[in-house]
């Protein structure tokens, strides 16, 4: 709607897992640099936590979106609240498997199988499995426990990720077998304010903007404003280019930005008391 008005090619503020506009902060360098590792060195698990909203999934999915297919088959989890053996023919699924009906025995013989013949093929397999602070059967949790028990001439038959919000480390210290064998870990915490201003500046140009779109000004209140949340900046971001679009502005200025979102951002703004009639 607003992307002639502005120079853009595209929506830079979508809260979408795009990997085409995935900010490397000190975090996510440290993040992917980890994920890679436990990926190459065959180190079997990997954890990533983070705050709701810190890019987690964009993370992922641009780590995935780099791995050699002729290297790597790769299972991507985002709904893993399920029982055991639904959890089970989903990833068969992402293999491209079709297991309708089999029975929990199956489809881990059928998983056995596949990592032996992946092992044959020089293959690396990697199952992502995010949003995992919502599995809630103790059964799925023995199932992903059960993942690294394949082991293949001194390595993990398979690397297995887990990504989720920070509760997730609570859950897995009540399960310490799998936990013990995730040892490569990483957390993606909030932008500091420098990291924030970058962020803005870089998605402005990913989408094909130019520098001075946001003032210098507008920029450090978005920044701050967001408590270094890149959804949270995203909202913001997106409301105060439409608010300037409906304006015909040229620059979105600080006082544009703020009357985009009600000068308080909503996540900011106290619960107002509930009145019932007496």
């Amino acid at each position: 709607m607003y992307l002639a008005h502005w120079g853009l090619a595209d929506r830079p503020f979508r809260n979408t897992p795009d990997p085409r506009y995935l900010f490397l902060s000190a975090a996510q360098q440290e993040a992917l640099t980890r994920a890679l590792y436990a990926l190459t060195e065959g180190a079997g698990g990997f954890l990533l936590t983070g705050e709701v909203g810190c890019g987690k999934t964009l993370a992922l999915r641009a780590l995935l979106g780099c791995l050699d297919p002729s290297r790597f088959e790769a299972a991507y989890l985002a709904f893993p609240d399920l029982p055991p053996d639904g959890f089970l023919r989903d990833v068969l699924r992402a293999f491209g498997y079709q297991p309708d009906g089999w029975t929990r025995d199956e489809a881990r013989l059928a998983l056995a199988s596949f990592l032996a013949l992946a092992a044959r093929r020089g293959m690396s397999v990697v199952v992502v499995v995010d949003e995992a602070q919502t599995i809630r059967d103790a059964e799925t949790w023995d199932e992903l426990r059960l993942f690294l028990n394949h082991q293949q001439d001194r390595r993990f038959g398979m690397t297995l990720m887990l990504a989720g919000q920070p509760e997730l480390r609570g859950r897995l210290s009540a399960i310490p077998p799998l936990a013990q064998r995730l040892a490569v870990q990483a957390h993606l915490g909030r932008f500091t304010d420098a990291e924030s201003e970058d962020y803005l500046r870089h998605r402005i140009l990913e989408a094909g903007g130019k520098e001075g779109i946001f003032t210098p000004e507008a920029i450090r209140w978005l920044a701050e404003s967001s408590g270094g949340i890149p959804r949270r900046i995203n909202h913001l971001a997106d409301m105060a280019l439409l608010a300037g679009y409906g304006e015909r502005a040229q620059q979105v200025d600080e006082a544009l930005a703020k009357r985009a979102v009600g000068e308080v951002p909503v996540w900011e703004q106290e619960e107002r008391p509930v009145l019932t009639d007496r």
